[in-house]
């Protein structure tokens, strides 16, 4: 299915883990929202991790071959992640994870961010606060937000809460934040309505046969 045919998901409640999730199977099908570099740019402005004339300025200076190279090593970069994360769910993370987190740490080396002082008004009285700012000066540049996003996952997340919905094709991960940490479904829109109807067939099939 074509990534263009259907809105990018967003219900992990964590940036890093919408970055995992932004390959899946929505419907029938999988979708690779990042399949390719105008996929990459479009996930990026739904994600809202690159401001849009950051991105309009990337699309007109790179090449499409650019683009697709950098959004092949986001694929990368997401199915590496991926691994890390699946093994660690479930518990908390340790010291000795951290090695494990080195081409994160590489990449990040390569990110080019400065501070920048502005001011807004709040009830008249100017207000003062240090915004940073990225150089977005390479198509390469993309990955920087990403790499920006796994990494907040690694250092706020608590690892015991990050789970896998319980969908049986679905692959979709989240960080369970409710109460009592009870969230069992990607959405309720998409898995849990399925759970919902499969359990009801069910006991409709049992009632029959009973």
């Amino acid at each position: 299915m074509d990534y263009r045919q259907i809105p990018a998901i967003f219900v992990a409640d964590a940036a890093g883990l919408d970055f995992l999730n932004s390959v899946a199977t929505p419907v029938d099908e999988e979708v690779d929202w990042i399949s390719d570099g105008d996929g990459l740019l479009a996930w990026l402005e739904q994600a809202a991790l690159v401001p849009p004339a950051s991105l309009e300025a990337i699309r007109v200076r790179a090449t499409s071959r650019e683009l697709d190279e950098v959004a092949a090593r986001a694929r990368d970069l997401r199915e590496w992640f991926r691994a890390f994360v699946r093994k660690r769910k479930g518990r908390p993370l340790t010291a000795r994870d951290l090695r494990e987190l080195k081409p994160l740490n590489q990449l990040l080396e390569r990110d080019e961010q400065h501070g920048e002082i502005v001011t807004h008004a709040s009830g008249g009285v100017a207000q003062f606060e240090l915004r940073v700012n990225r150089r977005w000066q390479s198509a390469e540049t993309l990955l920087m937000p990403i790499a920006e996003a796994l990494a907040r996952l690694v250092c706020e997340e608590d690892f015991t809460h990050v789970k896998v919905c319980e969908g049986p094709r679905c692959t979709l991960m989240f960080a369970d934040h409710t109460r009592g940490r009870v969230r069992r479904w990607c959405s309720m829109a998409i898995c849990g309505n399925r759970a919902k109807v499969a359990a009801h067939r069910k006991r409709l099939k049992e009632q029959e046969n009973g």
